[in-house]
């Protein structure tokens, strides 16, 4: 299920505000998808304004760089994740089933895909974290972007994880360790069984509830 969720947006992530006009969420729309397919590596502006059918120019008027678009694009992915996590974990009361609910919605590949979309989809959001999320902060400026809160919703997202580890066992040291762990490992376990299988124990086909087993046992295991 893909919810209908808006996602507040820092705005020192674009020079305009791509929502707002038709052009610029066709901009952020098929850039997702041209990422997707060519990588982020060859991705280029000017690849872009020819998918988009504008100028290279245009697309330079609503962001910077593509490194800063790029984290657009990730940003976007973790706020609606925490807002996914919020929405199914409302009527929710025991901590463990929270964090297993948590793990499942990490890990589960999303279904719907929604091709009538004009913007961003959840689906094509994220593949684009499992190929390229963590190209987001593993640069040499990941410094001033931090100050810039460029990451505050993927630290807003380990917070909260971290919070319910908390409440699962109060004694135990390491809860946003552990949260950024299960972030990180939800997505490059799927990378490696794709790309590199001898990192991983789990097949490429009926992966995900080996998966979701494996990430409970490291959390429960270690908290208790």
């Amino acid at each position: 299920m893909e919810l209908d969720i808006r996602v507040k947006m820092n705005d020192k992530l674009f020079l305009r505000n791509p929502e707002e006009t038709v052009l610029g969420k066709k901009i952020v729309k098929h850039g997702l998808l041209l990422i997707n397919k060519i990588g982020f590596e060859e991705f280029t502006f000017k690849k872009l304004s020819i998918e988009v059918e504008t100028t290279e120019a245009s697309v330079y008027r609503y962001f910077e760089n593509k490194h800063k678009f790029l984290v657009y694009l990730i940003t976007w992915y973790w706020s609606y994740i925490e807002c996914k996590i919020v929405f199914y974990l409302n009527n929710i009361t025991n901590n463990e089933l929270k964090l297993k609910t948590i793990i499942k919605l990490l890990i589960e590949e999303p279904v719907s895909k929604n091709t009538n979309n004009d913007f961003i989809t959840e689906k094509d959001a994220y593949h684009l974290i499992m190929w390229e999320g963590s190209k987001a902060y593993l640069t040499k400026h990941v410094n001033k972007d931090n100050k810039d809160s460029l990451f505050k919703p993927y630290k807003d997202l380990c917070q909260r994880i971290a919070k319910i580890i908390k409440e699962c066992n109060p004694t135990y040291k390491y809860a946003h360790s552990l949260a950024s762990t299960m972030l990180e490992t939800a997505h490059s376990q799927k990378f490696f069984i794709q790309n590199l299988p001898s990192l991983t124990d789990f097949k490429k086909v009926n992966n995900e509830k080996s998966m979701i087993l494996f990430m409970e046992s490291i959390v429960f295991g270690t908290l208790k």
